[in-house]
């Protein structure tokens, strides 16, 4: 576990260097530089909070890793925060998928279907469900086990294969066609300028970069649960130690994602608007 130690220290602090300012920019810029509410400022807003308690967590997370820290309220504490924040991300970034969708696709239903207190009132709601799943799941991490962000029990934990298919596969497909038939539609629009042309080449552009990242960062760490699920279920005991290993790892990949959705979703947004 040193070895894991050492890579998140490697990771994590380039992470941490460029996540704060780049969370700290992006809020102020939604925050206080856009004349109006619309959809995708509500959820950039919700998106840049999850990434910066994500961020807050993280040096709680390596200093949990490193020493073994014992399962305690501030454990606790850290915990609920980290499981609440890295789902909502997704689920996030999903919702800003299905807005910009449904805005290209049907413009003229766009104008029933979206506002900003929609928006606001569906991100209330899940941070409400993934605060109460999280708590939930922390607690029962709490009666198990002795070390914090550390399964030791070799009772399998059925509880995660949940937040693993409705918390990544199922927004994964969601993104996926959303971006899909996005591109496809702005590739079929007739532009009447050469200013029309570059606008919507750039939109899809930022649109497969978004699609690329939220594939790239998130795929692996979330391939790896379930197999340690199918692992801790098939009571396999030998391949524990080197499969939480790739967890942690990929755990590492994911977490970077917090400090690419400022920079990647603020041009988005950018865009979108234009």
């Amino acid at each position: 576990w040193n070895s894991i130690a050492l890579l998140q220290l490697i990771v994590y602090i380039p992470v941490l260097s460029l996540g704060i300012p780049l969370n700290v920019i992006a809020f102020w810029v939604f925050c206080y530089k856009l004349k109006r509410w619309t959809e995708t400022r509500v959820y950039m807003i919700n998106l840049i909070v999850a990434d910066s308690f994500l961020l807050f967590a993280l040096p709680f997370l390596m200093y949990f890793t490193r020493y073994k820290h014992p399962i305690d309220n501030l454990c606790f504490t850290i915990e609920i925060i980290y499981f609440t924040n890295m789902p909502m991300s997704v689920l996030i970034i999903t919702l800003i998928a299905i807005d910009r969708y449904i805005a290209i696709k049907f413009p003229l239903k766009a104008k029933i279907l979206q506002s900003p207190l929609r928006s606001a009132s569906i991100c209330v709601v899940l941070w409400m469900i993934l605060m109460i799943f999280s708590y939930f799941h922390s607690k029962f991490h709490y009666k198990k086990e002795k070390f914090c962000f550390w399964k030791q029990s070799t009772e399998p934990s059925y509880t995660l294969l949940a937040p693993i298919i409705l918390g990544y596969f199922i927004p994964l497909v969601i993104v996926t066609f959303c971006s899909v038939q996005v591109i496809r539609c702005l590739k079929k629009k007739m532009v009447t300028s050469p200013h029309e042309t570059k606008l919507t080449q750039k939109a899809i552009c930022i649109i497969s970069v978004n699609l690329c990242v939220f594939t790239l960062c998130f795929l692996p760490f979330y391939i790896a649960l379930l197999f340690f699920f199918a692992v801790d279920v098939a009571g396999a005991c030998s391949l524990l130690s080197e499969v939480r290993a790739c967890v942690q790892i990929c755990a590492c990949l994911a977490n970077s994602n917090c400090c690419l959705d400022a920079l990647c979703y603020y041009f988005a947004a950018k865009e979108l608007q234009e």
